[in-house]
């Protein structure tokens, strides 16, 4: 039996490209009657480099202000696209940002908010080093049990007039 899809784990980078995985988390969602968790995880500034970067806030004022910036990106994208999507604001249950390497904050969340399946996207950057998938989405793909959707960012330019 297909275990029901409750919660939705939505990885971002939060490029422009994104926004195109985040209609198939919107999708589904409606689909399945799920609720979406936004997370953007932010690489750690290496200790090394700390000294020669004026902190000038914390680091918990930076992720409150980012939270900020991702809702507000959100709300705009809804705001764009609800003809063509229906309204998706009220599907976000939560936003995380939290500070590490991508593949293991998506992974530690998708586990810690018992999401059922992660969707993300993924621009396979180096055709050498990643053929098909980027490399976050190769290493939470390897490394997780849970269903993963990763959306291939078209090789055209999508445009997306909403």
């Amino acid at each position: 039996m297909i275990p029901k899809i409750k919660r939705i784990l939505y990885a971002t980078d939060l490029s422009e490209n994104s926004a195109y995985a985040f209609i198939y988390a919107v999708d589904l969602a409606k689909k399945h009657d799920a609720r979406i968790l936004i997370l953007h995880a932010i690489e750690p500034i290496p200790p090394y480099a700390e000294a020669y970067i004026p902190l000038k806030e914390t680091m918990q004022q930076k992720q409150e202000a980012l939270i900020k910036t991702v809702k507000g990106r959100l709300e705009d994208f809804c705001k764009k696209a609800e003809p063509h999507l229906g309204a998706c604001v009220e599907l976000v249950e939560k936003i995380l940002v939290p500070v590490g390497h991508p593949p293991e904050e998506i992974l530690n969340a998708a586990n810690n908010e018992n999401c059922d399946l992660i969707v993300m996207g993924t621009h396979g950057k180096g055709f050498l080093a990643h053929t098909f998938l980027g490399s976050v989405s190769d290493a939470v793909l390897r490394r997780t049990r849970k269903p993963v959707f990763i959306i291939p960012l078209p090789s055209e330019k999508v445009t997306m007039e909403w």
